[in-house]
């Protein structure tokens, strides 16, 4: 049975009962209310306050788009072939589902992580210096694409990683056009508010299956039922070039592709550089550096 190895007070207890638990957010959801940049204003941060993202249609230059697209397709075929950790592969089949680590391996992924824009809005939502926590390129293609069920980030950040606090956020990059029907992200709006503690143990070794197909750490039905109850659904779609930011809390979760049209994103996580990594809340040991970055 996995311990609870991090001896510090844990705010944000998980997988260590056999009943579900609703823990009131103790952390700041934007943590510099003062602008120090000029893509967002006060009422885009208000809204990022009240419901855990922020949506941006071509956020990116069309010339931008093209070369990120192109690189996105060389990292796929390359990797097909690949027996590297970093490759995952979908559930029950070896079709790519995705590629981690891309801005350390990868030198366009990698400049897409240090893009000025992109950055001054990530740190003034978490106040300060931040460092890329994890990246990946996540593969869903039309027909076989397989879905990602929902989930808080920041359950398996704290639990497996070691994340102390909710200072982190996520950054997804449509380099695909998002449509309602190709399998596009759903999230449920002010859910980053309350911390849902999930049910089970961490197995050894955890990651091996649930990068590929998660049952630990997922909330259980009733607790999604009555998130979705409070503050409903909404799925933020929008051409290749556009830009979902949303909080390491907001649960959120993608269904199957059956369309023609594949379905690729870049993720970036942004943790913030007073947010470093401990040791693992709920698990015995943490995942690899190339999944969570412990520099």
């Amino acid at each position: 049975m996995t311990a609870n190895l991090n001896v510090k007070t844990d705010v944000y207890p998980t997988r260590q009962s056999d009943r579900p638990e609703w823990i009131e957010r103790a952390d700041p959801v934007v943590y510099d209310h003062k602008l120090k940049q000029d893509v967002v204003g006060t009422e885009q941060l208000a809204f990022y306050e009240e419901n855990g993202y922020l949506f941006f249609d071509a956020f990116f230059k069309p010339e931008e788009v093209a070369a990120l697209r192109s690189e996105l397709r060389r990292v796929l075929e390359e990797s097909r072939g690949s027996t590297r950790p970093e490759v995952i592969r979908e559930p029950g089949g070896e079709e790519v589902r995705s590629v981690f680590a891309v801005h350390r391996d990868n030198e366009v992924f990698r400049e897409l992580s240090l893009h000025p824009r992109l950055q001054a809005v990530v740190c003034q939502l978490l106040g300060g210096s931040v460092y890329v926590h994890q990246s990946r390129i996540n593969f869903k293609p039309g027909f076989t694409g397989k879905e990602f069920y929902w989930h808080s980030d920041f359950e398996t950040w704290h639990a497996e990683d070691g994340m102390p606090r909710m200072r982190a956020l996520s950054v997804s990059i449509a380099l695909e056009d998002n449509t309602p029907y190709n399998g596009s992200l759903m999230v449920v709006p002010g859910s980053h508010r309350i911390f849902v503690s999930c049910v089970g143990r961490t197995p050894d070794d955890h990651y091996k299956n649930s990068l590929r197909k998660q049952e630990y750490g997922v909330p259980d039905q009733d607790s999604l039922t009555k998130l979705v109850e409070q503050g409903g659904l909404t799925m933020p779609v929008g051409k290749a070039g556009s830009m979902l930011l949303f909080d390491c809390n907001l649960m959120h979760g993608s269904a199957s592709n059956i369309t023609p049209h594949p379905r690729s994103n870049v993720f970036c996580v942004f943790n913030s550089v007073e947010n470093r990594l401990e040791k693992p809340f709920s698990a015995a040991k943490p995942r690899p550096e190339f999944i969570a970055s412990r520099a």
